[in-house]
């Protein structure tokens, strides 16, 4: 049975209405327009952890942080993508992520402040995420790549393209409520939608129309479920029940396992939307499942 904490948090999304963007196209217009003339700060909060070592430069024009142990040379590197329906900015709980990542797996974390729609498409953006793997491979040898909801979908996106052009089988990809099919023609999207108190159809189409750019719906670099999955490398997946993108999820970890590829797969029954970030007992045993599965990739 969902916690305490989780139904707390499904009535903050109601009570703020936090889907509207999602559900709304009207107000996912709104949303583009407001964000492109005043983006929303990125920076890490100024209090993140004391034994995470924050710095940061430019590759390819994109502010990229990178998260390390302090006092500790990184074993490995974990590349996140954060969601946000590719319009909103890294938000104070993917940092929380990714400095407790850095500090209990031992690993550098890259996080990449990738440009947003109405500006980045997704062929752009998932080669810039192929390009920062393939550099850091130079660095620190084994990656691992991560994210979550729209950041999941580049994530996933990403290792397809790095196996097809570059024969690069990641020893790991956590997803965590990824998009993966930007169709959204799931028959079963609209009976879980009654309960999904965090995203909708109508507006989430809207961005997905930017987001895509030039490329056709069932481009992999779009919609990863698309892809043939075999000679990819782990997956840890988490997805809610009540959130729309669990119908896909579900397709995704059947194909990936009848195409060979070990998949670790976690059903969150009854909660909702990206539910491992969210200030719950169920999102403190995914966080702990996700630093465990990282660890284990990259070597230890």
């Amino acid at each position: 049975m969902p916690s305490l904490a989780n139904q707390v948090v499904r009535g903050y999304l109601r009570a703020t209405r936090a889907n509207r963007v999602f559900v709304d196209a009207g107000a996912a217009r709104e949303r583009v327009r407001d964000l492109s003339l005043r983006p929303r700060r990125y920076g890490p909060p100024r209090r993140l952890r004391a034994d995470v070592a924050i710095t940061v430069d430019r590759r390819g024009g994109w502010p990229v942080y990178t998260l390390t142990p302090r006092g500790q040379r990184p074993r490995g590197n974990v590349v996140y993508a954060h969601g946000g329906g590719w319009v909103h900015e890294i938000a104070p709980q993917h940092w929380a992520l990714c400095a407790a990542v850095a500090a209990e797996t031992g690993a550098a974390v890259t996080v990449a402040i990738y440009p947003l729609i109405p500006f980045g498409t997704a062929a752009q953006v998932v080669q810039g995420f192929v390009e920062l793997v393939l550099a850091n491979r130079e660095t620190y040898e084994n990656v691992c790549l991560a994210g979550d909801s729209a950041g999941g979908q580049i994530a996933l996106s990403a290792a397809v393209v790095l196996r097809d052009e570059h024969r690069v089988r990641l020893p790991g990809t956590v997803l965590i409520a990824p998009a993966l099919d930007l169709s959204l023609s799931n028959p079963e999207i609209p009976v879980v939608q009654p309960r999904d108190p965090w995203l909708g159809v109508a507006g989430t189409r809207v961005l997905i129309e930017h987001w895509r750019g030039d490329l056709e719906i069932a481009d992999p670099r779009v919609s990863p479920l698309a892809a043939d999955l075999r000679g990819l490398g782990p997956l840890t997946v988490f997805c809610g029940t009540d959130d729309i993108l669990h119908p896909d999820t579900r397709l995704l970890v059947d194909a990936a396992r009848r195409a060979g590829v070990t998949v670790d797969y976690h059903a969150g029954q009854g909660l909702p939307h990206v539910y491992p970030l969210t200030p719950t007992p169920e999102g403190r045993a995914a966080r702990r499942i996700v630093i465990e599965r990282l660890r284990s990739a990259l070597g230890d």
